[in-house]
């Protein structure tokens, strides 16, 4: 979700959305079953770009059943997808393509194309193909460390209750990083430990373990950064009742070193191994049990809250015509998501929570104020993200 200097133009916008389709053609698809297989195919109609903030189905005729819509309202406006067509890390380059064929054409400057991905630029084997080509699976006998799952973890007592609601939170760019070096940290880690020290203040009388998952991008851990499909998953960092008094920077120190042993190419090698040869048993099952098995695995939570980074520090020349860039993600079985951008020297963070109550965003932000970070409250409001149906495949 992007915050722009001016309202935003639906018909330009539209326009570049659709010239981009010969850069990006594998965000221009649909759903269709094949054999015994739901596959993507290419999708001939315009992807939807609306002037509300209220949902969508994608994969409906909504969204001209394609995977992924715009909307735009005011100054602001949002791409929304359905998970499993990318991740954040590969789906941010088409957002900057769009916005840099919009703000070019609304303002009339010439921007330097570096670092963008535009129509008839070459579409590399890199950037669509197998990203683990060069890793040879046969070879891998195990995982580097495995962490033994936290069982009984905490969650919070108002979970599920109301309507899903997000709140924005802008920090200084330079407090954060002053902060997680002095602290032993990263902005994953900081925010990881300053959620587990938030649910501890909300509830100090629970012995139950606070278990955060953190965002990895196996891709990225295999040295393939480039390429768009979606094999994200999520690291656990535990923070037990025993360590509840210890200080922020050992908190931080014991959670970068649980990161450190788990975010292993290794690891990941292994992660993609044990997916293929599951795909691979799942294969001949008829399409509805595989569907109720990939439900069963998605509606499963380890978690008291999730932290993800996508890594972006800045949209090059558009810079100056941005005044915010927050990601958002459905939080869905778990309880709380942090989701954090940086843009312009300012960090975003988009806490979105499957209950409305604002108790645990107050006790976050006590732990800022606590911690000697500053930050701007940004905002709130009930959580309206566009959802994903396979009744229509």
């Amino acid at each position: 979700m992007v915050t722009l200097k001016e309202p935003v133009d639906g018909s330009v916008l539209a326009d570049c959305v659709e010239e981009l389709r010969v850069r990006f053609p594998y965000y221009y698809v649909r759903t269709e079953i094949t054999g015994n297989e739901v596959v993507v195919v290419p999708n001939p109609l315009p992807i939807t770009v609306r002037n509300t903030w209220t949902p969508i189905i994608l994969n409906s005729e909504e969204s001209n059943y394609h995977l992924a819509a715009l909307k735009y309202e005011g100054k602001r406006l949002a791409i929304e997808m359905t998970h499993p067509l990318s991740d954040g890390a590969g789906f941010l380059p088409y957002l900057k393509s769009i916005l840099f064929l919009y703000l070019g054409r609304k303002t009339g400057c010439v921007f330097d194309p570096a670092g963008f991905k535009l129509p008839g630029d070459e579409i590399t084997v890199e950037e669509t193909g197998d990203p683990f080509a060069h890793v040879d699976l046969d070879k891998v006998e195990g995982p580097f460390y495995q962490k033994k799952p936290v069982e009984d973890y905490y969650r919070i007592g108002t979970a599920g209750k109301g309507p899903s609601h997000v709140f924005y939170i802008k920090l200084p760019e330079k407090d954060v990083m002053r902060y997680c070096r002095e602290k032993d940290g990263s902005p994953n880690v900081l925010m990881s430990v300053l959620l587990a020290r938030s649910f501890r203040r909300i509830d100090p009388a629970s012995d139950k373990t606070i278990n955060i998952g953190i965002a990895v991008d196996h891709k990225a851990m295999l040295g393939n950064y480039k390429n768009y499909r979606m094999f994200a998953s999520v690291i656990d960092v535990d923070f037990p009742k025993s360590r509840a008094n210890e200080d922020i920077t050992t908190m931080c120190t014991i959670a970068r070193g649980q990161i450190m042993l788990q975010a292993q190419p290794e690891n990941s090698a292994w992660y993609i191994k044990t997916s293929k040869i599951g795909f691979e048993q799942m294969k001949h099952l008829p399409l509805s049990s595989k569907k109720e098995l990939l439900a069963s695995a998605a509606s499963y939570s380890r978690w008291s809250a999730a932290v993800s980074y996508a890594n972006s520090r800045s949209f090059g020349p558009l810079d100056p015509y941005i005044e915010d860039f927050y990601a958002l993600a459905e939080p869905g079985v778990i309880d709380a998501v942090c989701e954090i951008s940086c843009v312009n020297h300012i960090f975003y963070l988009s806490l979105t929570q499957n209950f409305s109550s604002d108790e645990l965003v107050r006790a976050f932000c006590n732990e800022l104020t606590e911690a000697g970070v500053e930050y701007e409250p940004a905002g709130d409001e009930e959580l309206a993200l566009s959802g994903f149906k396979d009744f229509d495949i």
